[in-house]
């Protein structure tokens, strides 16, 4: 029986629209399916960051920072209209839980997983006459000041580019639609959607869940349902203040020690962002008002202008929900790596992706079109086969186009 696409992805945000890319610029046939729209969830609600993730050093988290730092590169190399380079600074006082010697060694590991030869990789211990130069910023205590480089973004603009690029190559994208059912036959996996009001069926070779944070509720209506470990999802909260910091981004800690970053944003400063476990609809999550209050005071612990401003002067607060592994250990530390699961490891029909970071999108795309090649390959006619294709080419040569 023939199927309408080679694929469905659920979801569009930054890993669905990920993932989308890579399936149709590999020739593959792609739907995708959204039921609120591109990035209307967690990636709208992120630091706006692309970057390695320098605190991800402190829990061991090596592979990842290498792998982000990677993608920056290429981000930054092919969409500098959508990311572009910041001065971050590190201010290291009396009472830091980080000395600046930590500090000195972690920007060191830092800038080797970068790349020797990579100018963006190099940090500097800012000499006391230029602390000047970062206007209100507590001198208090203030022991030493480190400055490093990496990427800021507009997470909704770039994921809404990614899905851009995708339906450029041929991929569809149905919005607003909801999963109702799928179920794998012996043929094709059978999907039951509602869109405009109506029940709708299509049929597709493989189905990829990308939904995060509903990845979990997605799964159940799946058949057979995907081996997902425990997972966890984690609220994060930001707040937007009516303070101008200059271009400059602070990386800082709070009361207990939790990183902070204080950065522009729409000529605003955005401050974030906390950790709490969250178990409602992620529909619903929204900024607790000890959250609100927990940013605002890491900000007035460092930034004079801010003393005089209270929780009526937010400007704007938002929540997003991470989807970590189940462990007992604090958020912080856990794994922020994606994690694909599939129904069968030789050829598998239904992928669900869970986590994953904003800046690592491709590389996760990557490793689901990897997973899916045997039963996507599989799928093509004869004439197909024997007509070169991307499809075709090695995994490396595929990687250097994506």
């Amino acid at each position: 029986m023939s199927t309408d696409f080679d694929v469905l992805v659920v979801g569009a945000g930054i890993q669905g629209a990920g993932a989308a890319e890579v399936l149709a610029t590999n020739h593959y046939s792609v739907v995708i399916l959204e039921q609120l729209g591109i990035a209307a969830a967690t990636s709208s609600r992120s630091s706006k960051l692309i970057h390695g993730g320098l605190r991800y050093l402190e829990s061991g988290q090596f592979r990842l920072v290498y792998e982000c730092l990677r993608e920056r590169k290429w981000l930054l190399d092919n969409k500098p209209e959508l990311v572009r380079m910041v001065p971050f600074y590190i201010p290291i006082y009396q009472h830091s839980k980080r000395p600046a010697w930590l500090v000195r060694l972690g920007l060191s590991l830092y800038s080797l997983l970068s790349g020797i030869n990579n100018s963006d990789s190099r940090f500097r211990k800012v000499p006391k006459s230029q602390w000047d130069s970062l206007p209100g910023l507590n001198r208090e205590g203030l022991k030493a000041v480190f400055r490093y480089y990496d990427a800021q973004t507009d997470d909704a603009a770039l994921t809404r580019d990614v899905v851009a690029s995708a339906v450029a190559q041929g991929a569809q994208i149905i919005c607003p639609g909801s999963l109702v059912g799928a179920e794998v036959t012996r043929d094709h996996v059978r999907v039951d959607y509602v869109a405009n009001g109506k029940l709708n069926t299509l049929r597709t070779r493989a189905l990829v869940n990308c939904s995060g944070p509903w990845v979990a509720n997605t799964n159940a209506r799946c058949t057979p349902p995907v081996d997902i470990p425990p997972i966890d999802l984690v609220a994060g909260t930001h707040i937007l203040l009516p303070l101008s910091l200059g271009d400059k981004i602070y990386y800082v800690e709070a009361d207990d020690g939790r990183a902070i970053f204080v950065m522009p944003w729409q000529d605003k400063t955005l401050v974030g962002t906390t950790e709490r476990p969250y178990f409602g609809d992620p529909r619903d999550v929204t900024p607790t008002l000890e959250e609100e209050s927990y940013l605002l005071q890491a900000v007035q612990k460092y930034f004079a202008q801010a003393r005089g401003l209270n929780g009526e002067d937010i400007c704007e607060s938002y929540a997003g929900l991470r989807v970590l592994p189940e462990m007992e250990k604090s958020p912080f530390a856990r794994s922020r790596e994606s994690i694909i699961c599939c129904d069968d490891d030789k050829k598998p029909r239904m992928l669900a992706v869970a986590g994953g970071k904003l800046t690592s999108y491709r590389a996760t795309a990557r490793k689901i079109l990897k997973k899916l090649e045997p039963t996507l390959q599989a799928g093509r006619s004869i004439a197909t086969k024997n007509t070169p294709t991307k499809t075709e080419d090695s995994s490396s040569e595929r990687e250097r186009n994506i």
